[in-house]
């Protein structure tokens, strides 16, 4: 709080006179004189301008003392022009002094009386009745600064903007009894200035911001009733039962309170936000069968020829009965899918589709293109959340290309049953396709690639098995989550005869918490400093190393000393120097075999650590059952052992390697 001058004059200085800030024409019919243009200011203006002239390093019982500190060095005390607005009425006042510690500035009705409301109650005599019960002073942020051209009054501006905006958009009622012990700025301001950046340039999912608001309304409601028994109890001396009872009321909204905080605490936090992956689509309903129970085939037709129609129905339309058979037909892939009951079947003619929309598919359905993947495109326009949201019991996607731009969350998300992918091209955006808690993925001979995230996202308690498939170009190529937490079961995982290749990451990785003992075990490990010195055989492989040491300790540093036989140097300079054609031919048949070795041993090594680390649940899981009191567990609760079937598939210039866990 005690900045030098030097330290906030040039926050706001100009190279040249007049202002640098836009101006605004305000809204309405009565004819205010122009304002400042200050709702537009970028991220980094923000949060430079709070970290480094306003809040710094205070805690938050000193937000209000160094607001104030900072308005008494750059707000102009007088002598300027504001729009009063409030909910119910705009009004142009004058500013005649400040009130730097209550921030509230002292004001006065302009002449001509200028003032726009939703009735005509507000008269001149009516405001001025009001600012007299105010003492004429009003809260700095409902003022919005009068246009100047001088340039005088662009630090008031943006000083009253950013005051604003901070009580608006980042100050929360609770904020001021939470524990001083930590940075306000790191622990409060940033995070939550992040996230309003993050949801104004959509890259938080619409049903995640709906969360967070509803989430942020129940927590004022909450806050406000928990002051009112508060001071109810402290106002009343008597030890009555009805006191008794407004304590475990207040202890009940207490506990509400500390809840909601927390989960508002999560979606604020960047890394945290989409951990425990809301349920966004909990209340999609399946429309089930028709009242007729009749099931009906939508073809969707790009530009319908005579000789695709007589190709369609001879392949398509009618297999075996044509004559009870319904046929819809739509000119896009939504509309089509929007139109699907339980059972019906959506049939895309070749072309290329440019849909702005979402497919929620709830009921068990099939889309599937006519023709190869290539020759039938979705492409998806305008930003939004998901391209594809499946909950049906069983939807078959099948030769479709899905293109996604401009996206936040995933290009397929599969919340509950099951969902089979064939022989589709998926160009993704964020993250590819994320399998849920409690679903179900077949993926089977489909191209993927283009995440930013991981190109498959494999939740605890889901299924996924993947066949056949090409993921590439991903930030991480399938990504396993944390599953060791007792209330989740292990998820089950086929991988077989994949080719994951050129992902900026692992190919394979799993991300789980580091356990206590894990801690302990490797604190005890850093204290002892071992040191292994390993002399490796010809037969060694370089992964086999690490893995050994992994199974028998937690930090180790190798140093490798490679034996040398008499008489090797001169038989391989020898060898070098005869360039015998036969020793090519050898030396590539020995590094198909290496390769062959190295693919089995990823393979390998990705199926043992996936069980370890089911196998560790299960101890956690028969642990905990234990300490209940359960002797004998029941085997239904103990065969949550992970399914593990890992084989055949292909690792190629992964950038950091084939398989990694991240702990948290």
């Amino acid at each position: 709080s005690d900045w030098s001058a030097d330290s906030w004059s040039d926050y706001g200085s100009r190279d040249k006179p007049g202002t640098t800030l836009g101006r605004t024409v305000p809204d309405g019919n009565v004819l205010f004189p122009d304002i400042f243009h200050t709702d537009h200011l970028l991220f980094y203006e923000r949060f430079s301008a709070y970290q480094d002239y306003i809040l710094a390093d205070c805690k938050a019982s000193e937000v209000k003392q160094f607001i104030a500190e900072y308005l008494e060095k750059v707000l102009e005390p007088s002598g300027w022009q504001a729009i009063w607005r409030t909910n119910v009425f705009d009004v142009l006042v004058g500013v005649v002094n400040v009130n730097f510690p209550a921030l509230k500035a002292v004001v006065q009705l302009s002449e001509p009386f200028l003032c726009e409301s939703q009735d005509s109650s507000f008269t001149l005599e009516c405001m001025q009745e009001l600012l007299e019960l105010k003492d004429h002073q009003i809260l700095l942020q409902e003022l919005f600064v009068v246009y100047d051209e001088s340039g005088e009054f662009d630090q008031t501006a943006l000083a009253i903007e950013h005051v604003r905006f901070f009580y608006r958009c980042i100050w929360r009622t609770w904020d001021e009894e939470e524990e001083d012990e930590f940075d306000y700025f790191v622990r409060c301001v940033e995070p939550r200035l992040r996230l309003h950046y993050d949801i104004l340039e959509h890259r938080v999912p619409s049903g995640l911001v709906a969360d967070y608001q509803n989430l942020l309304s129940q927590c004022e409601e909450l806050y406000e009733k928990f002051l009112n028994v508060r001071n109810s109890i402290s106002s009343n001396d008597s030890d009555s039962e009805a006191e008794n009872v407004s304590m475990v009321e207040g202890l009940k909204l207490y506990d509400q309170v500390e809840h909601i905080k927390q989960r508002l605490k999560l979606i604020e936090n960047p890394l945290l936000r989409y951990v425990f992956g809301y349920q966004k689509y909990g209340s999609l309903q399946a429309k089930g069968l028709r009242s007729t129970g009749a099931k009906v085939i939508h073809v969707v037709p790009w530009n319908m020829r005579a000789n695709l129609l007589q190709l369609l129905t001879r392949d398509k339309l009618c297999p075996e009965s044509c004559g009870a058979l319904e046929i819809q037909f739509h000119r896009d892939p939504l509309a089509a899918v929007n139109a699907c009951y339980e059972g019906d079947r959506v049939i895309i003619c070749p072309g290329h589709y440019f849909v702005d929309g979402m497919f929620s598919i709830a009921d068990s359905i099939e889309l599937e293109g006519y023709g190869l993947p290539d020759d039938v495109v979705i492409e998806k326009q305008g930003k939004g959340d998901n391209f594809f949201d499946c909950t049906g019991a069983n939807v078959k996607i099948s030769n479709l290309k899905l293109v996604q731009h401009d996206a936040v969350e995933g290009i397929l998300n599969v919340h509950h049953g099951k969902t089979t992918l064939e022989n589709c091209v998926l160009q993704c955006e964020t993250t590819g396709i994320t399998v849920r808690t409690s679903a179900e993925l077949l993926m089977r001979n489909s191209d993927l690639y283009g995440a930013k995230g991981a190109g498959v996202e494999i939740y605890p308690g889901s299924a996924c098995t993947l066949l056949h498939n090409g993921i590439h170009h991903c930030k991480e190529g399938i990504l396993v989550k944390n599953f060791l937490d007792e209330v989740y079961e292990a998820p089950r995982i086929t991988m077989v005869n994949n080719m994951i290749h050129n992902n900026e990451g692992y190919g394979v990785v799993l991300v789980r918490p580091t356990m206590p003992s894990e801690m302990k075990d490797a604190s005890a490990q850093e204290t002892k400093g071992t040191f292994l010195f390993l002399e490796a055989t010809p037969e060694t492989t370089k992964s086999s190393i690490p893995r050994f040491l992994n199974s028998m300790f937690h930090n180790f540093e190798i140093w490798c000393t490679q034996p040398t036989q008499a008489g090797d140097e001169t038989a391989c300079a020898e060898g070098s120097r005869q360039e015998q054609p036969g020793c090519v031919t050898d030396e590539l048949e020995l590094y198909k075999r290496a390769e062959t070795s190295e693919q089995t041993e990823n393979n390998s090594e990705i199926a043992n650590v996936l069980g370890a680390a089911s196998a560790k649940k299960r101890q956690i899981h028969r642990k905990r059952l234990s300490e209940l009191g359960f002797t004998e567990a029941d085997d239904n609760l103990m065969s949550q052992e992970m399914f593990v079937s890992v084989d055949g598939n292909q690792f190629k210039w992964n950038g950091k390697g084939s398989f990694g866990i991240f702990f948290f």
